[in-house]
């Protein structure tokens, strides 16, 4: 296997706490593992615009709650909504463009877990996001990525913008929810 394929593998919290090292390279996946750690508790990797690398950065997210500490059923939760996120961006943000990137980084804190998870696109219109529980919706096989991301995280923050749009999924430690589950738009 591949050094930054292993790497992306390894244990999440020797990730956590590896300190400043940075370790750069390619693995199978297309993931550039350049996990610029910049604290203990904070993994940054950057992303090709591939669907095969929404399922390293769902991997790390479940690694990375599952050593933070949560139960097994917010690990879901985290993981799928960092799947839905990334595969937003790879999707909609990037639109496959191989010359793009995605940016997602884990921030561990004493009361949450903080993933953000930027793109390089055209940004994203929040007022033309189609409501999956309309009507004229509910058949429909796609368009529920942000629905679900809301529900599964206690905060979310939307920022779109002329270089890309960032998601920024937040888990409190403890579960507590925030009055109203999100924080975004």
């Amino acid at each position: 296997m591949e050094r930054a394929n292993y790497r992306l593998h390894e244990s999440a919290a020797s990730l956590l706490v590896a300190g400043d090292q940075a370790d750069e390279g390619i693995g199978s996946s297309g993931v550039r593992n350049q996990a610029a750690i910049m604290s203990p508790h904070r993994v940054s990797y950057t992303l090709d615009s591939t669907l095969d690398t929404v399922n390293s950065a769902e991997e790390v997210a479940s690694k990375i709650a599952t050593e933070a500490g949560f139960g097994d059923e917010d690990v879901m939760k985290i993981a799928m909504a960092v799947r839905e996120a990334a595969v937003n961006a790879v999707l909609h943000g990037n639109a496959y463009d191989p010359g793009k990137k995605v940016q997602v980084d884990f921030e561990r804190t004493a009361e949450e877990l903080v993933i953000t998870i930027k793109d390089q696109g055209k940004g994203l219109d929040l007022n033309k996001v189609p409501d999956p529980l309309a009507p004229e919706n509910l058949l429909k096989t796609s368009g529920r990525g942000i629905f679900l991301i809301r529900s599964f995280m206690d905060e979310v923050e939307i920022n779109p913008s002329q270089t890309g749009t960032e998601i920024k999924l937040i888990k409190h430690v403890h579960g507590s929810a925030v009055d109203g589950k999100e924080a975004s738009q």
